[in-house]
């Protein structure tokens, strides 16, 4: 990890921000879309995996690193995949790729935190394909962010090669609790 480099924006100061363009974003933790208009002056709190969050106006939001520009920032990078990705180098890649995924008020990975219960695999009607199954937890059941959370990890597994279809389950039993961090989680934490 570069210590010194965006990842660790949260431990050290707040980078202000001009909104460039108009864009949506989503209320945290509700989960509401909402849009910021050009000209408004935001904070970024956190920059980690492929999304900003941001304070604005005493709010925070989420804001997709795809509208990087209207901070006048740019994408996040994406993990490198190779073309011709056998199956069996599959799994790694999906927990490496659940690993760009942060809850918007914790900086921390998903895996890390513990929210991700299970990764499995079916067959699929598509040769050389199979079907994702996930099953995965929330910090707190009442999130609002955790139908976002959701559909980040969906959209960025559907995107892998090899991978026809996917379903994330949202599940609450057991229940999480800081015990299924893992100890960088709970370091980086100060836990």
């Amino acid at each position: 990890i570069d210590r010194g480099g965006p990842a660790m924006m949260h431990r050290r100061h707040r980078e202000d921000v001009l909104v460039r363009r108009d864009v949506m974003a989503e209320t945290i933790p509700s989960g509401h879309p909402v849009e910021l208009q050009q000209g408004m002056l935001a904070q970024i709190t956190q920059a980690l995996g492929s999304s900003f969050t941001l304070l604005v106006e005493g709010q925070l939001m989420r804001l997709k690193g795809q509208d990087a520009d209207a901070i006048g920032k740019q994408p996040p990078e994406s993990i490198a995949v190779p073309e011709d990705l056998h199956i069996d180098d599959l799994e790694p890649l999906i927990w490496e790729t659940l690993r760009t995924c942060y809850d918007p008020e914790i900086p921390v990975n998903i895996v890390d935190l513990g929210l991700v219960y299970r990764l499995d695999f079916e067959p699929s009607d598509e040769a050389d394909k199979v079907r994702v199954l996930i099953d995965m937890t929330l910090t707190a059941p009442g999130c609002g962010m955790g139908e976002s959370i959701a559909n980040e990890v969906c959209d960025k597994v559907l995107a892998l090669p090899r991978v026809a279809d996917i379903t994330v389950n949202l599940v609450f039993d057991p229940p999480w609790d800081r015990s299924m961090m893992s100890e960088e989680a709970q370091l980086a934490l100060g836990l």
